[in-house]
């Protein structure tokens, strides 16, 4: 009644992983998560420093960018120059932008266990929750 299958399906992984179609593991996929969040955040924040000058966004630039450049093997962030022309926005849509990437930073570094990146990102979390207040 039912004639049986002779040809390999079509869904099917029986034959192990394919080697043309890269694999990441779960770790690398929470690197380049966090990589993403903290590089957004150190553009929020030299944006912030192009409105506004202060030693904690100059220092938390710097501390963002080198957190970026560790889970990118080593190769630092692309930033733009603090000078020449930029859309305005206002500092407090920036400090609201800045704290909402904080915070998915923080939750990715905290399902990868990453101390340094959590650490940095609570602390960026505080000092934009500060500055809205």
């Amino acid at each position: 009644m039912y004639e049986p299958i002779r040809a390999k399906s079509v869904h099917s992984t029986v034959d192990g992983p394919n080697p043309d179609f890269p694999h990441r593991s779960r770790e690398e996929e929470l690197d380049i998560q966090l990589a993403g969040h903290l590089a957004a955040l150190l553009a929020v924040t030299d944006e912030l420093r192009a409105t506004e000058s202060s030693a904690d966004l100059d220092t938390a630039a710097e501390r963002l960018a080198e957190q970026v450049g560790r889970l990118r093997g080593g190769r630092a962030p692309v930033r733009a120059p603090m000078s020449g022309t930029r859309r305005e926005r206002s500092a407090t849509a920036l400090h609201r932008r800045a704290h909402a990437l904080a915070g998915r930073a923080l939750v990715v570094a905290a399902s990868r266990a990453d101390t340094a990146s959590a650490i940095l990102a609570a602390e960026r979390m505080d000092a934009h929750a500060a500055a809205l207040e």
